[in-house]
């Protein structure tokens, strides 16, 4: 298992993006993670009814490719994140949507490694809750890159 302390030495995100809550199961070849999902969240602010509104899809997908991106950064522990290299997320296909996730819901993460370089990883896998289908990826590709280059982006340096 790894808990939010390892999380935050594999993946640079940090609240309130973090979006993973622990790794319970975790090979070379593959991860499940879980995302427990609260009517507290930053993005049901300003719903007046949070139990009845769906987790947003682009949050759904942004957590599984969380997920993702410990798989292929396994084995590349780094106390300081933001100075290692850091999976950029670069493309996606074949996602397919399934029922709406809802706060209550636990949403269970599979990613499954299918090619890696030194530079780049091709994830593909999917997401349950209550034993039924939230979101399939076909797959999706991670690029890494060094933390303190994507910063300078970012930053226009």
């Amino acid at each position: 298992m790894i808990d939010l302390a390892g999380i935050k030495q594999l993946i640079p995100h940090r609240h309130p993006m973090l979006l993973i809550d622990q790794v319970v199961e975790a090979s070379p070849s593959s991860v499940l993670a879980v995302k427990a999902i609260t009517a507290s969240e930053p993005w049901y602010g300003s719903l007046p009814d949070h139990a009845s509104h769906a987790y947003p899809w682009s949050l759904v997908l942004e957590s599984w490719c969380q997920a993702a991106g410990v798989l292929v950064c396994l084995g590349k522990p780094h106390a300081d994140v933001l100075e290692a290299s850091v999976p950029l997320f670069g493309a996606v296909s074949g996602v397919h949507f399934g029922r709406p996730a809802m706060p209550g819901d636990l949403l269970w993460h599979r990613a499954r490694l299918l090619r890696a370089t030194a530079s780049a990883a091709v994830v593909a896998g999917e997401c349950t809750s209550r034993r039924e289908t939230v979101l399939r990826v076909e797959r999706v590709v991670l690029a890494f890159r060094p933390a303190n280059k994507v910063e300078e982006m970012h930053h226009g340096s």
